[in-house]
Formats: structure tokens, C-alpha cells, sequence
């Protein structure tokens, strides 16, 4: 008898964690999206053309849109301020540091998010100086000189998060220009060259994120999106005007 209860003890233990594991994953989902635009897209020639021996061309990267799918490439969604439940496994980031490399005179990647838990780590694949200008708000600004083909580079530490996407120049090679989001939690992403995105582990509810491109700056300020517990949802696809993002800057 007394070996039987204590198995009826231990299915009514699990049961209950089992279904608080449930009850947990259910506060929570995953949003899917694309970026795309419609209508004629204009053909940006390179910045630059290197010659000599090394032969290279610099893309113009402000405005990348794939021939395929009409995706928009580098869109940062991102929200304004952490919710006050965020999962435990996304409190954190598992990668210490995120890299951005320059190499033929450009950065790589063209567009980043880092948390304010992650160091940036500058290095390069180039046989000449590169100077590093950081133009940051929220945190101090960097402005250092970027030995050549320094493969272990130089890390800085980013600590507070910045309210918008900021740029990145090269001061002796004022071409070249990346964009960074600093961000305190893990609810930020760019769009891939095919204008995609995935933002995993959202409470259920209703969120407003924001949506930001280099060309014309905020796209949205309130972009209302809602989260369904233990699902993943699929947006609508984000259409683009063509001419918002071609006509000039504001």
C-alpha cells in the first residue's frame, strides 16, 4: 500500500511540473516576418572600384533588395524597452562577444544588433589602416586606429542601450559606413538579404516594435504586433514603398 501511494505521489508531482512547464512555454511565442518592396528598383552603382593588383568593388549597401523575393535587407525591428518577463534562457546571451570585420574596404556586417551583456570586437582582413568612429548616443563614443590585418582586433564594451540605430564610419575611407542597434534584452533583429526576420520567446500579448532603416530612418514608431503563447506567428508581409526609401533624407 505504502509503495503504491507513494507512485500516486510521485505521478501527481510530475503532472503538476509538467503542466507548469506547459503554463510557462504558453506565456510566451515567436514572431516571423518579411520586409519586401514593390515596384521598380533602381540599380546602385558600386561606391568604389579598386584597381591595381587589387581589383575590388565597394556595393553601395544603404539600400539592398534581393531580385528574387523583393525582401529588404537590413530593417532593424526592434522594441523601445524590455517587458519585465523575459524568459530565463534569453536573459543572457550565450555569445560573449558579436565581430564586425572590415574587409575590401567594407564592414561586415553591414547592419548589427548587440546587447549590452556582449562586448563588439573589431577586426580586419585589410593590408591597410582602418580608423574605427563609433557614433554613438547612449554610450561613449570610440574613435581608434584599426592596425592592418588585425585578426584578433580590438573589443569595446557597450553597456547602455541606445535608442535607435547608430552608424559606424571610417574616417580615412569615408565610404564605409555599418549600423549598430545596442539593445538591454533579446527582442531586436535585422532582416536577412532576403528581407526576413524571426524574434523568439515574445510574452503573449501585444507589443509595439519599432522598425528603422538607414535611408529614411524610422519606417515605424508604433508597429502593433501580437503574440500568440506557444506559437510561432507569421506576419503579414511589410510592404515597403519603393520611393520612401529612394527619395532623399529628410
Amino acid at each position: 500500500m505504502k509503495a503504491s501511494r507513494l507512485v500516486w505521489v510521485a505521478a501527481i508531482v510530475l503532472w503538476i511540473a509538467l503542466a507548469g512547464q506547459t503554463a510557462a512555454a504558453e506565456e510566451f511565442g515567436d514572431i516571423t516576418g518579411e520586409f519586401i518592396t514593390e515596384g521598380f528598383v533602381p540599380i546602385q552603382p558600386p561606391l568604389l572600384k579598386g584597381g591595381g593588383p587589387l581589383r575590388f568593388e565597394v556595393p553601395n549597401e544603404s539600400y539592398v533588395v534581393d531580385k528574387k523575393t523583393g525582401g529588404v535587407a537590413n530593417v532593424f525591428i526592434y522594441l523601445r524597452r524590455a517587458p519585465a518577463n523575459i524568459p530565463p534562457e534569453l536573459s543572457r546571451r550565450k555569445e560573449p562577444e558579436v565581430q564586425l570585420t572590415i574587409e575590401q574596404r567594407r564592414y561586415v556586417p553591414h547592419a548589427l544588433v548587440v546587447r549590452t551583456d556582449q562586448k563588439l570586437r573589431f577586426t580586419s582582413a585589410d593590408p591597410v589602416e582602418h580608423n574605427i568612429h563609433t557614433y554613438t548616443l547612449a554610450n561613449p563614443q570610440q574613435n581608434f586606429i584599426l592596425k592592418p590585418m588585425d585578426k584578433k582586433g580590438i573589443a569595446v564594451a557597450l553597456k547602455a542601450p541606445e535608442t535607435l540605430p547608430v552608424p559606424i564610419k571610417d574616417d580615412i575611407h569615408p565610404w564605409m559606413r555599418s549600423t549598430l542597434l545596442v539593445v538591454d534584452h533579446p527582442y531586436a533583429a535585422v532582416t536577412d538579404e532576403e528581407g526576413r526576420f524571426t524574434i523568439k520567446g515574445l510574452p503573449a500579448g501585444e507589443h509595439s516594435f519599432r522598425v528603422w532603416h538607414e535611408q529614411r530612418g524610422y519606417l515605424e514608431r508604433e508597429w502593433k504586433v501580437t503574440v500568440v503563447g506557444g506559437k510561432t506567428s507569421q506576419l503579414d508581409p511589410y510592404v515597403i514603398p519603393i520611393g520612401k526609401l529612394t527619395a532623399p533624407k529628410n
